[in-house]
């Protein structure tokens, strides 16, 4: 058992903990972009916080606050600065599927005698895990995207699991856990347009050895949660017997959420200090156009931001039903809860590029530009393999309320 840092923290408290930072994530925005990740007193302030630790068991030194709390703490740090709010929110995020799918002697290991954990990911598998013959796996390769990476202190992967014979194609997904001293972190990170500070690093490992109680065979896709997991019976917290696509659609749509905030709060600010160019005495903010542009705004964000809390209200109940036998957590229903939050997400995307960003002015495209800079970080959201799933999302949940099957639809493409 390991104490929680603050053992008495509560919701509240680390939500206005976010809320009370993003006044100091907002003055560095350009650091992070020049750094290609947040800089080391913003991974400080989140230490001291207890952001990293939102979702992880309280058996490990974590909250285990839910995930309501867990995306509006996101939302408020994206609001600050996209880039930050995605990097804590793709380390933050991944403890929840290792403290379901992974056995209790692999979870004392990775979190060790202190809780400290952090993990970048990615969805992608990559290569094969050869095992050794003494207990261990062999993994190589280099598995991109991985944001979070520069303070991350695990890994967690997909890879093959090696053919069982020459010639033989590689067999079904692996999960695994490696831990930081077996990978490193590529300098390659850089020439993208938006999200620029998201420590989105390459991970390599060359002939990285990992005990295979560190591996599982399963996949992010599709863990086996179905009448509860491992971790929700070893921790007691339905919440750790979920599905991780509807999760994972749903931190994005918090940071995006959270982006289209901070474009609303950077489009009220310049127009209330922009003046009229025949009325010099007056800004822009005194239009009724562009007073109805805000509002416009404002109510597609604050709808949006509705549906992201009801929804996880709803993931979370799905789990718990899913854990105390009521109804299993299907795939229909993965789709169904994916397929929303996948919404709010756009909703803010298509407010953010057609009303904010359109109207605010050519001198807020320029490059140093805050709008510029959201613009970009949603436009590279809007290219992210989560928002690629709209079709095949769709689809799905058409397939499963015909009573048709619908795993055949690849989710990536």
């Amino acid at each position: 058992m390991i104490d929680a840092p603050e053992p008495g923290l509560t919701e509240d408290d680390i939500i206005e903990r976010a809320v009370n930072l993003r006044p100091v994530l907002l003055e560095r925005q350009p650091e992070a972009e020049r750094l290609t990740h947040y800089p080391k007193d913003t991974h400080d302030d989140f230490l001291r916080a207890g952001f990293y630790r939102m979702l992880q068991p309280r058996r490990y030194g974590g909250y285990e606050f839910g995930l309501p709390v867990f995306y509006r703490v996101v939302t408020e740090i994206a609001r600050g600065c996209p880039s930050t709010g995605w990097a804590l929110s793709l380390t933050a995020a991944h403890v929840l599927q290792v403290a379901s799918v992974f056995e209790e002697r692999a979870q004392e290991e990775i979190f060790g005698t202190d809780g400290d954990f952090r993990a970048a990911s990615t969805v992608a598998p990559i290569g094969v895990a050869r095992p050794d013959g003494d207990g261990h796996v062999v993994l190589d390769g280099t598995w991109p995207y991985s944001s979070g990476a520069p303070y991350s202190t695990h890994y967690v992967g997909q890879t093959l699991r090696a053919p069982d014979r020459p010639g033989a194609p590689p067999g079904p997904p692996v999960l695994f856990v490696a831990p930081r001293s077996v990978w490193t972190v590529l300098d390659d990170w850089h020439g993208v347009l938006g999200l620029r500070g998201t420590g989105s690093n390459s991970i390599h490992m060359e002939q990285a050895r990992i005990p295979t109680y560190l591996t599982r065979e399963a996949s992010l896709l599709d863990l086996p949660v179905e009448g509860g997991s491992v971790g929700s019976a070893l921790h007691g917290n339905p919440m750790y017997a979920g599905r991780a696509p509807s999760f994972f659609h749903g931190e994005l749509a918090a940071i995006m959420i959270g982006t289209a905030h901070a474009a609303a709060d950077e489009y009220a600010r310049v127009i209330a200090e922009r003046p009229l160019i025949l009325e010099p005495g007056r800004t822009r903010a005194s239009l009724h156009d562009y007073q109805r542009h805000l509002g416009e705004a404002l109510g597609v964000i604050h709808m949006a931001e509705a549906a992201l809390r009801r929804t996880a209200e709803e993931w979370m109940e799905t789990c718990r039903r899913n854990a105390t036998g009521g109804a299993p957590f299907t795939t229909a229903e993965d789709n169904r809860l994916a397929l929303m939050f996948l919404n709010a997400g756009r909703m803010t995307w298509d407010v953010l590029q057609s009303t904010l960003f359109r109207t605010a002015g050519s001198r807020h495209a320029r490059d140093g530009e805050r709008m510029q800079r959201y613009f970009r970080d949603a436009a590279t959201y809007w290219t992210h393999v989560g928002p690629s799933m709209t079709e095949p999302l769709t689809r799905r949940v058409g397939c499963d309320r015909l009573g048709l099957p619908s795993d055949h639809i690849p989710l990536i493409p």
